[in-house]
């Protein structure tokens, strides 16, 4: 981060020093007063359970020179306080401010599925030719992302952003902020339709970072969902498309599924064919590396280098990640889960042949369309061959219901979490390909780590 002072944290956040210099420097953002960083500005937040001003004594002790406050308070020596009216606006108004101080490269990822995948391919292509920062993990939302931009440096020449939201308005709102010359959005799915009330509301909540876009801007889009189909007549500033299916920009052709070593397929670049391997299965990632290849084309780097990037990238941890651990084969997709991507997670399992198991758990935030979508999912189980479905959560039982009805035989349910990792070495057997998978908030993580234990 570059040094900027309390007086530039007061002008940006439209607040108020209540105590110390505002000469002071800051190099660092810091949001858990536990973790000590020298000469940061720390910022507090309010929680459910706890309240972060609580804390802003014990960052001190831990190197903060200065925090941002909803409150009034007397400051140690030689630290600083600003006074906002919200600590969590402020900081994305700082975060704001801040990116405006680099003329650099900057894309913003968005869309249903994919986007967490399809940063960290792109982030393999431009780090091939540009220093490039990137979202890490889930910093996708109004903390995250402001937080991500606040890790810039005067060394970055480019900057991968992920966008998510649950709600309209706050893709716009993280747009806003880091205002890039390059938006790719991965699909219009399921995810979130609690809250956009149709896949109509979620298309018109993902594109609200057009609104900031103009001549100069490029906005890439998956040319085969039939939502983002529509954006091809967006005016203003350039739409390239991407697919399999239909004729777009970027078209992948010969495409070879080779199971859990991932996909190939053919693209044109530069006017010539180039054969591309995707080392993570799923020939739904080759949707993740069209965007990718796109956007590297775009900002005019060579073949060789996209495509290297594509080959060698890293996966976020828990993302579609094939993992041995006895004699098991785990696919540790519990990341998140949607419609979609446990659709494409059941296709990679049905590509083994060896006994497949596929646990499935809760997809939340998708209110009356959840009982009708968990029941499709378990058709989709028997439709690829799962040998066991096992399901966790009260949503999930309608998906149990839906393989039953279709000639699934072999199926467990268990209300939650705690209680699956207490039986399942039950229901494992030597050499099983495992599937597991739910919305973050079943933390299946903890299933991943008791077989893991077990072998």
């Amino acid at each position: 981060m570059l040094k900027i002072t309390v007086r530039e944290v007061a002008q940006a956040t439209g607040g108020r020093i209540l105590c110390g210099s505002k000469d002071t420097e800051i190099n660092s953002v810091m949001t858990d007063s536990r973790k000590g960083a020298l000469n940061a500005l720390f910022i507090p937040f309010k929680g459910e359970k706890s309240d972060g001003h609580d804390f802003i004594g014990k960052a001190f002790e831990n190197g903060a020179v200065a925090a941002l406050t909803e409150k009034e308070l007397e400051c140690p020596k030689d630290k600083c306080a600003v006074l906002v009216e919200n600590t969590q606006k402020a900081l994305g108004m700082l975060a704001k401010y801040y990116k405006k101080k680099f003329n650099i490269k900057t894309i913003a990822i968005t869309g249903s599925v994919g986007k967490t995948t399809t940063k960290d391919m792109l982030y393999a292509v431009m780090n091939m030719q540009y220093c490039t920062l990137k979202t890490e993990g889930n910093y996708n939302n109004e903390i995250g992302l402001p937080l991500t931009v606040m890790r810039l440096n005067q060394s970055h020449e480019a900057a991968v952003f992920e966008m998510g939201m649950s709600a309209f308005g706050e893709i716009r709102y993280l747009a806003d902020i880091v205002r890039p010359d390059v938006g790719i959005i991965t699909n219009i799915g399921m995810s979130h339709i609690e809250n956009l009330g149709s896949q109509e509301g979620i298309f018109k909540a993902k594109t609200e970072m057009c609104e900031f876009f103009d001549k100069n801007s490029v906005l890439i889009v998956n040319g085969d969902d039939k939502f983002l189909q529509k954006a091809k007549s967006f005016e203003g500033f350039d739409v390239i498309t991407y697919g399999i299916e239909n004729e777009c920009d970027y078209r992948a052709r010969n495409i070879e599924n080779l199971g859990l070593e991932g996909t190939k397929f053919t693209v044109n670049i530069y006017g010539r064919d180039y054969d591309i391997h995707v080392k993570v299965p799923g020939v739904h990632n080759v949707y993740n590396a069209l965007a990718a290849i796109a956007c590297g084309v775009h900002y005019n780097i060579g073949p060789n280098q996209i495509i290297g990037g594509i080959e060698n990238f890293a996966l976020t941890k828990m993302r579609m990640s094939i993992e041995k651990t006895g004699t098991l084969t785990l696919i540790n997709d519990c990341y998140n889960s949607s419609p979609d991507s446990v659709r494409a997670a059941l296709k990679v399992l049905a590509t083994q042949n060896t006994r497949k198991v596929a646990i499935l758990g809760d997809i939340l935030e998708m209110g009356d369309y959840s009982e009708k979508a968990h029941y499709e999912l378990g058709k989709e189980a028997t439709a690829n061959g799962v040998d066991l479905l096992i399901t966790v959560g009260k949503n999930a039982l309608y998906m149990a219901k839906g393989a039953e009805e279709t000639g699934l035989a072999h199926i467990k349910s268990f209300n939650t979490t705690e209680e699956l990792c207490e039986k399942i070495g039950d229901y494992l057997n030597e050499n099983d390909c495992v599937l597991i998978k739910a919305s973050r908030g079943m933390h299946f993580e903890k299933i991943t780590e008791k077989i893991t234990e077990m072998n």
